[in-house]
């Protein structure tokens, strides 16, 4: 019997797997789609393991080698393929040496050694041997503008400053300790900053290209305390790296002594004829500035000067005392211990560490007791003391000065804040000098 196309077993079959998926994707498009099953996630282990290692005081990189397992054979080759750019016997201490290895065979495929912030000695295998390159990181200059006005205090400010949103954490805090840097001359931010003060800073930044910095410093800045304006203005005479700040006439913004012995240090007790003792509970006199801060905190020398005394002072713990040459003498007490060196007859600079915040003695807390004396031991208030400037531009320096400075003032100028007042002419001869005398008490 003939039968017609309809009628072959095939195509009935065939015509009923096509309705079966009609039906299937028509019930898909109707309703929900069918759910689908998730893979477990696959662990793949990176193809290389990563040594990072320290290079260890008077430890050579022979011995980094040696340490890490590293076959004889091998160490020779690395140590003669790195004297091709660097000589490995002048290391530095805390040199980062970064091994990398095959994983699965355990063969040192690479090691690089960091020469400094942007040098890196690359050591590669090719085969039996080894071979070196020498790699530089790209630097670019960036200038950042920034400012703003303060609502409770500079390093809330700065750090969520819209201005410094794409600067790093890091960063940020690294500008607010570069402003207590410039003014802590002028302006203890710890306790004379007040709601309504404002702030401008061009500063100039040295970027590595994955955006990291390597370097930077201000270059203008000016903060207006309770309405009085501040300025500072980076000048480099010599072009030699060595400048400082000045004021908008040429004075320099740098004091005999600092305001205070701690980076942004909170004052938790001041100078007083009659302190009520919180440990004895009678009034006597205290005759410095406490700051408080955290155990550890570095004290810093407020001025250059030799070390007089460091050991033990009863109630003041651990105690030293600097004799700076303008015949004053500063005071440090309750120190948890004594930086590296710092020992009667060391010479110290400003700034320099000179220990840790502590309690030792009678003290109720971490703290930093602060004194200033004179050379007859006759104590101030450093709160009051009216701190000797240091040296203006030189002479022969102010027409570079003149147009240096007038061009970082106009970059400040370029964000929101009041005028600037125009630079003063160089003075003459017979002009009197700038620099204001040391005040008392």
């Amino acid at each position: 019997m003939n039968r017609t196309p309809l009628q072959s077993p095939w195509t009935l079959l065939g015509l009923a797997g096509a309705l079966g998926l009609a039906f299937v994707i028509g019930s898909q498009v109707a309703g929900s789609p069918p759910e689908v099953g998730l893979l477990a996630p696959v662990q793949a282990p990176p193809a290389e393991r990563v040594q990072a290692v320290r290079l260890g005081a008077g430890q050579t990189f022979g011995e980094v080698l040696q340490a890490a397992s590293v076959g004889w054979s091998d160490q020779n080759a690395l140590l003669l393929a790195f004297r091709e750019q660097a000589n490995p016997r002048r290391m530095r201490d805390g040199t980062l040496i970064t091994l990398r290895w095959f994983r699965e065979a355990e063969v040192l495929r690479g090691i690089d050694v960091n020469l400094g912030k942007d040098e890196t000695v690359r050591l590669h295998r090719d085969g039996p041997g080894w071979f070196s390159t020498l790699e530089h990181t790209p630097i670019r200059i960036d200038t950042v503008f920034v400012s703003g006005v303060i609502q409770d205090n500079l390093n809330n400010s700065l750090v969520s400053n819209a201005g410094l949103a794409h600067l790093v954490a890091p960063n940020r805090d690294w500008v607010v300790s570069m402003m207590d840097e410039v003014f802590q001359w002028q302006v203890d931010f710890s306790r004379q900053v007040r709601s309504g003060d404002t702030y401008r800073i061009v500063l100039e930044r040295e970027v590595r290209p994955d955006g990291s910095m390597r370097d930077g410093h201000i270059i203008a800045a000016e903060f207006v305390n309770g309405g009085t304006p501040y300025l500072a203005i980076w000048f480099d005479p010599n072009d030699d790296g060595d400048g400082t700040f000045y004021d908008e006439l040429g004075r320099s913004v740098r004091r005999a002594f600092l305001t205070k012995p701690l980076e942004l240090g909170r004052i938790s007790s001041v100078y007083s004829n009659s302190r009520l003792h919180p440990i004895h509970n009678i009034r006597r006199p205290h005759r410095g500035v406490d700051y408080a801060a955290n155990t550890g905190t570095p004290i810093m020398a407020t001025g250059d000067g030799v070390v007089i005394y460091a050991d033990w002072r009863g109630e003041l713990g651990n105690l030293v005392e600097i004799q700076h040459p303008n015949g004053w003498v500063t005071r440090y007490g309750h120190m948890s211990r004594f930086a590296p060196g710092v020992r009667p007859g060391t010479r110290v600079k400003q700034s320099q560490t000179i220990g840790r915040v502590g309690q030792t003695g009678g003290a109720t807390g971490p703290h930093v007791h602060y004194e200033m004396r004179r050379r007859d031991g006759g104590a101030l208030n450093p709160l009051r003391v009216r701190l000797p400037p240091g040296d203006p531009i030189p002479s022969d320096s102010w027409g570079k000065w003149a147009v240096e400075s007038r061009q970082r003032l106009r970059m400040l100028e370029a964000l929101p804040g009041p005028p600037i007042a125009v630079l003063a002419e160089a003075p003459d001869a017979d002009s009197p000098a700038i620099d204001e005398p040391a005040g008392g008490d």
